[in-house]
């Protein structure tokens, strides 16, 4: 955790440079650019548009230090109990290889796993496993919910092909809308579904999952087929197994791994059967890339090492409100998506490890979208609003084989927002613009903007399989990151499980209208308005 005499430290620094304009750093230092940017594992990262100076470097690098951020990585992969409510370790960087000679015996298992899904993909691609009507797959459906779907939807979206193994689709929403949708053009005969929940009793999964099973029964698939159509991600091999789904075709969750970090596990099948196992590989290796990298490098030359001091920095010291990631790829439409898990999941908590309150904000409201699509959206609140933020612009250099002069205009808009973020409308210009328009200088405070946002530019050659899987083990790194300085249990999830509990008791409510009074005024009043509705 952050030493008090280290946050004291920051305070004093934030005290100094807020006056300051990032801009003006920029000008004060030719060498600003190079001192800031870091690259590793096929990312790179430049920190020259933050708030922050040498002196200032310094006092976040030794708050680093004073937190153990070295030694809290390693007990990490080395396996420690790091979720102290669940009693736990939280060993994703296993699933991809890191440290495995240290936990031999779990090693063995997750490259057990990963042989048999290799062989899984492997036969249904080569044709040796086809569906029940002697057809080849043509389609795979993921069904999850939380960490079962966003993750592999995110990377299946960013390694979009013309030519897919399988054609891949998710359903995730308990509202019949989702899977009817999904459904709606697929052929049961040539429909693979890969089922995924731990214990098999997630309600959502299940609920979905039963109603795919009647939409390949009533496309043809027998009873006793089922199995040939399904694989599942469970530990319940009993209730699998009920469901029509042999052992062969279930794969371990390991309690080890959370939901929001299992996209290197069985989570990810779907990836190598809509891509090759080739390609679920080359992901894995990016993340391990990362993995290496965030062990090897020093703090600041670090990449999650940077990204979590920064986000310290800007929402602790520098009072930022929420973070911003804006994609410049289309691929990368749902990153934004998948890291509000990944970090209001993880850091959205009020109390420290050993349970005392904390008064200061903890992680910051993460959102965004690809852009161009949020600059005509909701751009102009960060342009001329009054709330303050940061941010993670994305860029990837190349696109393959696409329009280049689509792609130019694409890295205009990402570089020409950056600089707005950074330069903003001076109210010299505003007055000068006002004028050109034939506007009374009274109306020149419409045109003006602060700039001055904070804001990283992550750089990729493209987006490709290792590359998503880098960026995807620099987020988890940074997020676990901020989790130590902060104090924080990055790996449990209470306020998810309270909204399960509820949720039963209200779904029986809505069944049989029993138990209204022990529910507050408000919900008992829209439990009868549903019943009434729907009775």
């Amino acid at each position: 955790m952050l030493q008090s005499s280290d946050h004291a430290a920051l305070i004093l620094e934030a005290e100094r440079l807020r006056p300051t304009s990032v801009a003006t750093l920029l000008d004060q230092n030719s060498d600003r650019v190079s001192q800031l940017t870091i690259s590793g594992a096929g990312l790179t990262l430049d920190a020259s548009k933050q708030l922050i100076d040498g002196q200032a470097l310094e006092a976040l690098a030794a708050s680093a230090a004073g937190a153990d951020l070295a030694g809290a990585y390693e007990r990490l992969v080395t396996g420690a109990e790091v979720n102290i409510t669940e009693e736990r370790a939280a060993l994703h960087t296993l699933l991809r290889g890191t440290a495995q000679d240290a936990l031999p015996a779990l090693g063995e298992e997750v490259n057990a796993t990963l042989s048999r899904m290799r062989a899984a993909t492997e036969a249904i691609h080569s044709g040796d496993h086809v569906g029940a009507s002697g057809q080849r797959f043509t389609d795979v459906i993921n069904i999850g919910i939380g960490g079962s779907d966003l993750g592999p939807r995110m990377v299946c979206r960013a390694l979009d092909d013309p030519s897919p193994k399988l054609k891949t689709h998710f359903i995730s929403n308990v509202d019949p809308h989702d899977l009817d949708v999904v459904t709606r053009d697929l052929n049961p005969q040539t429909t693979l579904l890969v089922i995924c929940s731990k214990t098999f009793t997630t309600e959502e999964t299940l609920t979905n999952a039963q109603r795919a099973r009647s939409w390949l029964i009533d496309g043809g698939v027998s009873e006793n087929s089922i199995g040939q159509h399904v694989f599942a991600v469970t530990t319940n091999l009993t209730t699998a197994a009920e469901f029509g789904i042999s052992e062969d075709a279930c794969f371990p969750m390991w309690d080890w791994v959370g939901g929001r970090y299992s996209v290197w596990s069985a989570i990810g099948l779907v990836i190598a059967l809509g891509f090759g196992w080739s390609t679920f590989a080359s992901f894995l290796a990016g993340a391990k890339a990362m993995d290496e990298h965030t062990r090897a490098a020093k703090c600041t030359q670090n990449i999650p090492v940077m990204m979590a001091l920064l986000e310290l920095w800007n929402t602790r010291y520098l009072n930022t409100e929420t973070h911003l990631v804006l994609p410049y790829s289309q691929r990368l439409e749902h990153l934004a998506d998948f890291l509000q898990q990944l970090t209001m999941e993880s850091n959205g908590k009020r109390v420290t490890l050993d349970g005392k309150a904390i008064s200061e904000v903890t992680a910051p409201v993460l959102w965004g979208s690809a852009g161009t699509i949020g600059q005509h959206s909701y751009y102009q609140l960060l342009h001329q609003g009054n709330r303050r933020f940061s941010a993670d612009i994305v860029l990837p250099l190349t696109n393959g084989d696409v329009n280049k002069d689509a792609h130019r205009k694409l890295a205009s808009n990402a570089l020409a927002q950056s600089r707005a973020f950074l330069i903003g409308r001076s109210a010299e210009e505003s007055k000068a613009l006002a004028a050109d328009k034939g506007l009374p200088s009274k109306l020149a405070p419409h045109f003006e903007m602060p700039g001055n946002h904070p804001h990283n530019t992550l750089i990729m050659d493209s987006v490709n399989p290792q590359t998503v899987g880098a960026l995807i083990a620099a987020y988890e790194h940074k997020t676990y990151f901020l989790s130590v300085l902060m104090g924080l249990n990055a790996f449990d999830q209470w306020g998810v499980e309270l909204g399960k509990v509820i949720g039963k008791q209200i779904r029986a409510t809505l069944e049989t209208g029993e138990g209204l009074e022990e529910l507050d005024l408000s919900s008992a009043a829209l439990v009868k308005m549903w019943r009434l509705a729907n009775d």
